[in-house]
């Protein structure tokens, strides 16, 4: 600078700079620019390593559609009724388009109105976030989005720190690129915790309001919204208050944003809510209904089939065969017995289980006495004696003993009344169960016959015993079996097998297993239709009187065994078999208690409304081409019944079988009784050789010959030659499966399978 300069500036008063002050302004300048691009550069790289290391944990994108959550099983009655419900997370999958809209706007208001505006996450929220968190010093709730609070419910805990709020963060804006809003909020309106056990949209409408999520009105709609930030806390059936609090809120939040009027607002809040919640879902499963029935098929079929997952996660679908109207009469008339004891009721001509209770009360015993229980059956056993000896040749007008039988072992049946009646039909001797004849017929027949034949019919016990004992029931066998048995007759001949599922569907609805009717031949139609006709006289006026369904055909036996342990009635109409057992755990006493009076009357309690709810045909059906005719006999001769016959029974029998001569004792001529070809005739065991005349009928009209045991066809020797065995090698005398032992193998298979 010159001199003429400087004197210029002078005059104007200004003051010359200095170059050293300019030089070390310059020097400073440069080094905070440096500073600040050191700072940014370090910051760059300190935020990559740090997002490298929260996003090295963080699921890839495609894993994010790939999402299984835990599902709902559903059992279903055969009327497509909710009967039990199985499930880690009560969940019921609902497809947006099947949900309220007013739920899905309540939620929207509530959670994140502006979901379908952002691409994952607020920006402004989240600055205004981290500026309470700097001011309080540590992360806190809030600013989250629906897509970042469904990325903490699938993937993150809920610690409340900026890394886990960074991760959050990410995952949203990734699953904003990789799908759409609607399949966003489908996930987060069925994975989103709503209390008392219900996970997602769909388990909660049914858990609070008893309905679909369809039909979820604005006041129930806000309700449920306003929980989502603390079900505990909000919930209407325990914090009514608060809950009301919050509602007000949801309802105002939609206002705010349009979605609703004030005046809907001042509706919903004034609506009365009521609620169908019946209890906390606190365990694996919960069983509404049918509890030893669904017991029975999830650890007999399902758990053993499918495993814990795929049933308790993977929202199946099981429709089972059960009559839900059915198991709740089964379930009351059970619950009134003074006794423990079960209730089977099967269609005879699929097997499928109707109905299926195990006892008086599930919640204090988990014994299921129709499947678990082997019980002695007593005379309920007999119609498959005499059904084995109508399959041998036998018939229903044939003649046997009711007499005294000692056996070499010290073995000898009598009968419940101690008395004998000397020679009677086996129609009556079945009716009025009769135990000599039933023993006369199992020697004559052989008892490994009668275990074949048992086999056929459906009974599947290992304590099927192979002495003469078998007449008398003396198996131990379950109510289930003994229904199978009796479907028999009832059907027309056919085996079944007892079966509770009907098909399965997966949670796409694909059909996963299908189940029907299992039929076999195990009677000829003749003789299943003969023994039914026999077993009606049972009870129409034999021992099983007390089980009559008016204006219905009934048959069926009583079961009663030793010292009043066990009592049954098994019998059937149209379309229709049903089994009653009643007895102690413990085998104790019943006390004088026979079958006829004691399980009879509950049999017919329940049958006489069944057939109610069940319309059943009055009638059995014969089918065309199966050979029986109709024919009235005497019951004390079995001839055809003269007009003055005193006691006269009408039954089916096979073409051709039936005597055509009239009673020689009540009027027919005797002379024609001889020659009858078809006359009844008398079935005598070896032992009968000794005492039968002193118990055998006024027989004018039998040929001498017909009175010789020789006459008969070779007979079997009886299988108590021998000493009888030790009571600990009788299984079929003693209890196979006790009570406890069942109870304690319940407990073992909740641990087995972590269910609780």
């Amino acid at each position: 600078m010159n001199r003429d300069a400087s004197r210029e500036w002078e005059e104007e008063g200004k003051t010359r700079p200095r170059i050293g002050v300019i030089s070390i302004l310059k020097g400073i300048l440069l080094c905070f620019v440096f500073l600040l691009i050191g700072v940014a550069a370090f910051a760059s790289v300190l935020g990559v390593i740090m997002l490298q290391e929260i996003t090295q944990d963080l699921p890839p994108v495609e894993q994010i559609g790939g999402i299984q959550p835990s599902l709902t099983s559903v059992v279903y009655d055969r009327k497509e009724r909710v009967i039990a419900r199985l499930f880690e997370e009560n969940r019921s999958w609902a497809d947006i388009r099947q949900v309220s809209p007013w739920a899905i706007k309540a939620i929207l208001a509530a959670e994140d109105s502006e979901f379908y505006e952002h691409q994952g996450i607020r920006l402004k929220a989240i600055a205004r976030a981290i500026m309470r968190d700097i001011e309080s010093g540590a992360a806190r709730q809030g600013a989250s989005t629906i897509t970042q609070q469904l990325a903490r419910m699938l993937y993150l805990n809920r610690e409340r720190t900026f890394q886990r709020k960074a991760s959050e963060a990410i995952l949203a804006i990734r699953m904003e690129k990789e799908y759409t809003k609607d399949q966003i909020l489908e996930l987060y309106i069925n994975m989103a915790y709503f209390g008392h056990g219900a996970y997602g949209i769909g388990a909660a409408s049914q858990v609070f309001y008893g309905k679909p999520p369809s039909e979820l009105s604005l006041a129930e709609a806000s309700m449920l919204a306003g929980v989502l930030p603390a079900p505990n806390s909000y919930t209407p059936i325990r914090h009514p208050d608060k809950a009301k609090i919050r509602q007000n809120y949801v309802l105002t939040r939609m206002v705010d944003v349009g979605m609703i009027s004030p005046e809907q607002k001042d509706q919903a809040l004034s609506a009365n809510l009521t609620y169908a919640r019946k209890a906390e879902a606190k365990a694996s499963f919960v069983m509404e209904d049918a509890p030893h029935f669904v017991s029975h098929i999830l650890f007999k079929q399902l758990l053993p089939k499918y495993g814990r997952d795929r049933i308790y996660r993977g929202g199946l679908r099981v429709f089972t065969t059960i009559d839900l109207d059915l198991q709740k009469q089964a379930e009351e008339v059970i619950s009134k017995m003074k006794f423990e004891g079960a209730l089977v009721a099967l269609d005879p001509n699929t097997g499928e289980i109707l109905a299926l209770v195990g006892g008086r009360n599930f919640d204090e015993s988990k014994f299921n006495r129709a499947t678990q229980a082997y019980r002695q059956p007593g005379s309920a056993f007999k119609p498959i004696v005499y059904a084995t000896a109508l399959e041998n040749g036998y018939r229903p007008v044939d003649h046997a003993l009711d007499a005294p039988l000692h056996f070499a072992n010290g073995w000898s049946p009598k009968n419940s009344d101690a008395k004998f009646k000397g020679e009677v039909t086996l129609t009556a001797a079945l009716a009025q169960s009769i135990n000599t004849v039933a023993v006369r017929l199992a020697q004559v027949i052989g008892v490994s016959a009668i275990r074949e034949q048992a086999r056929r019919m459906g009974i599947t016990t290992p304590y099927l015993p192979e002495d003469l004992s078998i007449a008398l029931g003396s198996s131990s066998l379950t109510p289930l079996e003994m229904g199978a048995a009796f479907c028999v007759f009832a059907n027309n001949g056919y085996g079944v097998e007892p079966f509770g599922i009907k098909q399965i569907l997966d949670n796409n609805g694909n059909s996963i297993e299908q189940n029907g009717p299992v039929l076999t031949n195990a009677l000829s139609p003749e003789t299943a239709v003969t023994m039914r006709s026999l077993l009606m006289q049972a009870v129409s006026w034999g021992t099983g009187s007390r089980a009559k369904v008016k204006d219905y055909q009934v048959f069926g036996k009583t079961g009663t065994t030793n010292e009043w342990t066990d009592v049954w009635f098994v019998g059937g109409v149209p379309d229709l078999v049903v089994v009653v057992y009643v007895g102690n755990d413990n085998h104790k006493t019943l006390g004088r208690a026979f079958g006829g009076t004691v399980a009879a009357p509950v049999w017919q309690e329940f049958v006489e409304q069944a057939v109610k709810t069940l319309g059943t045909p009055t009638a059995f059906k014969i089918p065309s081409g199966v050979g029986v005719e109709s024919v009235t006999i005497c019951r004390s001769t079995g001839f055809l019944a003269a007009k003055s016959c005193p006691q006269k029974v009408n039954i089916m029998m096979p073409v051709g079988q039936a005597p055509y001569s009239i009673c020689p004792w009540h009027g027919g001529d005797i002379l024609t009784a001889r020659g009858d070809t078809n006359a009844p005739q008398l079935i005598l065991t070896p032992e009968d050789g000794n005492i039968r005349m002193d118990y055998l009928l006024e027989d004018e009209w039998r040929n001498d010959e017909v009175q010789t045991a020789d006459m008969f066809p070779p007979m079997p020797p009886p299988n108590f030659e021998a000493p009888l065995p030790p009571p600990d090698q009788w299984p079929y005398i003693h209890d196979p499966a006790p009570a406890n032992d069942i109870e304690s193998r319940y407990q073992e298979l909740l641990d087995q399978y972590n269910i609780r």
